[in-house]
């Protein structure tokens, strides 16, 4: 019968994809039992979102089920989210661990769309997630999400407490405001209203919370950039040359500011005829990907240009939690993942450095 320390042993041939370390090193083994030919290992992962988890279990199995005497392998696996390290300058948020921002340079190329998926494809993987509408001048987050109420004033003195869709806390100044009343504010009111609503939600404990950003590199987005403590920043484009070349700004203005970008996504990648099947790239092709490559930034996915995006989303109810079988919908859940798991290693070459 192997030890437990035999086990232990083998366990530390099992690599972390991203990592790059063996699981047993990284401090991801959090148990080991052996009893009648049956070995039980206790994984934590760094987010319930892991896009792997399947490889990894599978490489446990097979290099525990190798050894003498072993019978059976069962993986137990968990999460928990690491905590954003500090920003000098910058104040964190009461309970959240990591603020993901998710920002296109041009608007009009889907980020809020991307933005209320990608959260609620979080919490769908089990994450507990926020989604703070910071984009002042077109806030349309209420409603993607469904949500027309106002919000409340919560138990927490000077705090206001955020709505729930989806499995996701939201927070947006369209809550607050006459949908048809244009935002005819100059930088300085924007950001002191982003801060109020960032500050001021009372959020609870979150593993993520995500900003959609205003669109565009001006003082609105500067101040508030400099002054949130992000973990990371989703990119969105679409194929078109128009807006590659806008986001190239966006990736040279992130980096000025030392944020971990933690990919691209290309927005309407191609349109798939229901009826032949054709796929037109109505948008040309391929862009986002290539600009990853050049800037050498992750590629997160491509989301098809399907109406049933647009009908979800005016309907209040996000592609991924409507038709999460649909390929847009599919999409998502994987560049949600994919998010949560650059950031994980954005985090881990933090602290190594």
């Amino acid at each position: 019968m192997p030890s437990i320390d035999e086990i232990k042993k083998a366990l530390a041939l099992v690599m972390e994809p991203e990592l790059h370390k063996d699981i047993v090193s990284l401090n991801m083994v959090k148990g080991i039992s052996f009893e009648k030919g049956k070995a039980e290992i206790s994984l934590e992962l760094t987010t319930p979102a892991c896009p792997l988890k399947d490889e990894i279990k599978t490489s446990i199995e097979n290099v525990v089920g190798k050894l003498a005497g072993v019978k059976s392998v069962k993986v137990e696996m968990t999460a928990r989210v690491s905590q954003a390290r500090p920003v000098s300058g910058k104040i964190p948020l009461e309970g959240v661990k990591n603020v993901i921002a998710v920002y296109a340079c041009k608007g009009g190329v889907g980020k809020s769309t991307v933005a209320s998926n990608v959260a609620s494809a979080l919490a769908i993987r089990g994450a507990a997630v926020g989604l703070l509408d910071a984009d002042i001048y077109g806030p349309n987050i209420p409603l993607m999400m469904g949500l027309k109420e106002r919000p409340q004033a919560s138990e927490k003195p000077d705090k206001i407490a955020p709505l729930l869709a989806h499995g996701v806390k939201v927070m947006s100044l369209g809550f607050l405001i006459n949908p048809d009343t244009p935002m005819i504010w100059r930088g300085p009111m924007v950001h002191g209203a982003v801060q109020q609503l960032l500050r001021e939600t009372d959020w609870g404990d979150l593993d993520y919370l995500v900003v959609d950003l205003p669109p565009g590199t001006g003082d609105a987005q500067l101040t508030l950039i400099q002054s949130t403590p992000l973990a990371g920043v989703v990119i969105v484009t679409t194929p078109q040359q128009v807006s590659l070349a806008d986001s190239v700004k966006g990736i040279e203005m992130f980096r000025k500011l030392e944020v971990p970008i933690l990919g691209i996504v290309e927005n309407m990648s191609g349109f798939k005829c229901p009826y032949c099947g054709t796929v037109t790239d109505i948008f040309s092709k391929g862009g986002g990907m290539e600009e990853a490559k050049d800037y050498g930034v992750p590629f997160l996915g491509a989301i098809p240009l399907d109406p049933k995006v647009v009908t979800s989303g005016d309907n209040g109810v996000p592609v991924v939690v409507k038709d999460p079988g649909s390929p847009a919908g599919k999409a998502f859940l994987h560049i949600a993942e994919w998010v949560a798991a650059n950031l994980s290693v954005a985090q881990r070459k933090g602290k190594e450095n």
